[in-house]
């Protein structure tokens, strides 16, 4: 399994490598450094402020290593994010790494209780519902859960906002206190809703995987054997359906780390996805290659956490 640990780590520095490049292109060649310049200063800045700017921001350099094999931008770029040298905001000389140390907390105070409530809700409710499958109770799980999938998550956010923020007065409509004695105040409305927006997509998702478990020879043998329904969807169904559910829950571990855009945007949580979508407003360059490039280093490290966790829930699969 180390063997094979290792290739896909390799293969994942390939991509990650790929994603650089194509950041270069797409910030450095598409955007040049002058149009980087421009939005940052605005657009009645004079061609002696641009130049200014870039020698301050190290945007003055040639391109590429053939125009000065010594001192280019492409090389930069890569030694300082492969060397988590994030560097300074073009926005406001503001350090992205302090930046991203101060937003991980919030961000995971978020996504972490999200995602143990979602996944145990869903794994529940599935479970409920694939066991009276093909039974009114089944159809009117899968029409609630469709029903719940159709709804954008902005209207979510917006009905809660209104009516449990600002006609009931339950939490603030937005804010973030690190305190610990108030911070869950601030926390419980947009868990709330991040766990009812996507709880319809995990439900269908796992249901699915357990009827379809629930026909397999082994639960008919069971079931032969005396088992109850109960102890074969719990000890057998769960168990064997785990494969499926891993790929998805595993996946979605790592970027725990990244926070929730539309969310901690809404309430005000001052995170990574806030961080992000400030960046995008704001046409901060510098950081947004910055959390592209975490978001790739994060989705290698779930390719190979899922493989791993193959091995792991099944004894049956062999990484080799």
């Amino acid at each position: 399994m180390l063997a094979y640990v290792i290739r896909r780590l390799a293969y994942g520095a390939l991509v990650v490598l790929g994603v650089l490049l194509f950041l270069f292109v797409l910030f450095f060649t598409v955007a040049t450094p002058d149009d980087i310049a421009r939005r940052a200063l605005g657009d009645k800045a004079t061609p002696e402020m641009i130049d200014t700017w870039k020698a301050n921001h190290g945007y003055d350099r040639p391109l590429w290593p053939w125009q000065d094999p010594s001192d280019n931008l492409l090389v930069s770029h890569y030694t300082s994010l492969l060397g988590f040298d994030f560097g300074r905001s073009d926005v406001d000389d503001a350090p992205i790494g302090q930046r991203i140390r101060e937003g991980m907390g919030p961000s995971l105070a978020l996504t972490v209780p999200m995602f143990v409530i979602g996944l145990g809700l869903g794994l529940l409710l599935s479970l409920f519902v694939a066991f009276f499958r093909e039974t009114y109770i089944d159809r009117a799980g899968v029409f609630l859960c469709v029903l719940g999938m159709s709804v954008s998550i902005l209207l979510y956010i917006i009905g809660a906002q209104v009516l449990i923020a600002q006609l009931l007065r339950w939490y603030p409509i937005s804010g973030f206190d690190p305190d610990p004695d108030v911070v869950a105040r601030f926390l419980i409305l947009p868990i709330v809703v991040g766990v009812v927006s996507s709880v319809g997509s995990d439900v269908r998702f796992y249901r699915t995987v357990f009827v379809e478990e629930s026909s397999r020879d082994y639960v008919r043998t069971a079931r032969a054997k005396g088992a109850g329904e109960l102890r074969v969807m719990a000890q057998h169904v769960l168990r064997n359906g785990m494969i499926p559910i891993l790929t998805r829950v595993v996946l979605a571990i790592p970027f725990l780390f990244t926070g929730s855009l539309l969310l901690e945007s809404f309430f005000g949580i001052p995170g990574l996805g806030s961080i992000t979508v400030d960046a995008i407003r704001g046409n901060d360059f510098a950081t947004l290659r910055v959390m592209v490039y975490i978001g790739a280093l994060l989705f290698v490290l779930g390719q190979v956490l899922t493989d791993v966790s193959y091995s792991l829930a099944d004894p049956r699969v062999r990484l080799e």
